[in-house]
């Protein structure tokens, strides 16, 4: 098993566009690390750097303590994983998962055991004569992990391995994904652009926008304390609303119909940032609003419906807004309601920089 590191490490195209820059990130040995971010941001580019598949510009890659700049990929002990599974259609399931090993010599009652055992863990075992047209996408998906599981390597590379399944097979795939790195307890670092893959299956999130890293930290961490306005919106769905407005000289703050007076986290975040009649940007999950005869009064724009669950659409201060609330409740398009934030879960970010202000 092994850490995998990168310093310094960037990656540019005809030394003019820059892809990846002066990334630093330490992946602990056995841990489960999710790469995420919006298309283009850079961190498939950075997955292949550690595969080998791209030429690094700058920097140092460590798996273990080993440097692997100039290592073959073949040579770095690493499995990867695609979107796309990359199955041979000729070869059934079993010469599928064996092939890199029969390419690499092995010998035959290895080559058994090992397909074996990997066929057993991912439940494959009956279908291990099929060939891959035969099988359903998630399936398929899982051969490809098994391919990789026989290779017994010290880190696994996974670049979008679900994206191709539906939403249901997804779920399913996320959970044999999470079960088979506790199972194997090896360094897996994991890329895709789905949020919710990314909070439900890494010990830590790593975001990614324009080739930088924004915030790398725990699910919960990274939900409750964004460090700037881009991870704030891009993780979490719906997205977390923003509102610019103004801190009055006594601390509050005003929106819509309703004065906002700040709790003692609050409080800091102003004191300490000097905020007092300035603008800032405010940040509000859905999910922290409720119904209260005391809070904002909104006309809705639209009622989503899901199952257990109502989106609720308005307008606060001349912005876009929405609010979450559970599907018992009676919230009609048109009528006047009245929301309340919950003060404790209110973030306060600079408008200019994006950056949020912190009690201390």
């Amino acid at each position: 098993m092994a850490k995998v590191e990168l310093k310094n490490v960037c990656k540019s195209y005809e030394k003019k566009v820059e892809i990846v820059k002066n990334i630093n990130l330490e992946v602990n040995d056995k841990e489960f690390i999710v790469l995420v971010g919006p298309s283009g941001c850079g961190k498939s580019t950075i997955l292949r750097m550690i595969a080998g598949l791209e030429e690094i510009t700058d920097g140092e890659i460590f798996i273990g303590e080993k440097v692997v700049n100039n290592v073959h990929p073949k040579d770095r002990d690493i499995a990867m994983v695609f979107q796309n599974y990359a199955l041979y259609p000729h070869m059934d399931v079993y010469d599928n998962m064996a092939f890199g090993l029969k390419m690499r010599k092995f010998k035959k009652d290895v080559i058994d055991k090992r397909v074996t055992e990997a066929a057993g863990i991912l439940d494959l075992t009956e279908y291990l004569h099929r060939k891959p047209r035969q099988l359903s996408g998630g399936q398929r998906q899982r051969v490809a992990l098994g391919r990789a599981i026989v290779r017994d390597p010290q880190v696994f590379l996974m670049d979008e391995p679900l994206s191709n399944l539906d939403a249901k097979l997804r779920v399913q795939m996320r959970f044999e994904i999470k079960k088979l790195h506790d199972t194997l307890k090896t360094t897996f670092v994991y890329v895709t652009h789905d949020q919710v893959e990314a909070m439900t299956m890494g010990d830590r999130i790593v975001v990614l926008n324009g080739g930088v890293i924004q915030q790398a930290d725990t699910p919960e961490q990274i939900y409750n304390w964004p460090e700037n306005i881009f991870v704030a919106g891009f993780i979490g769905s719906p997205a977390m609303n923003f509102i610019e407005t103004q801190i009055l000289p006594d601390k509050t703050i005003k929106l819509g119909n309703q004065t906002i007076y700040p709790d003692d986290n609050l409080n800091a975040v102003i004191h300490n940032n000097d905020l007092i009649g300035k603008k800032v940007t405010i940040g509000i999950r859905p999910e922290h609003f409720s119904l209260n005869s005391n809070g904002i009064k909104v006309i809705p724009e639209l009622v989503e419906m899901l199952g257990s669950e109502k989106l609720i659409h308005f307008n606060l201060e001349d912005k876009k807004t929405v609010a979450k609330l559970s599907s018992d409740k009676e919230v009609t398009t048109g009528e006047e309601i009245t929301l309340a934030p919950d003060v404790s879960k209110i973030l306060v970010f600079d408008s200019e920089t994006g950056k949020r202000f912190k009690a201390f």
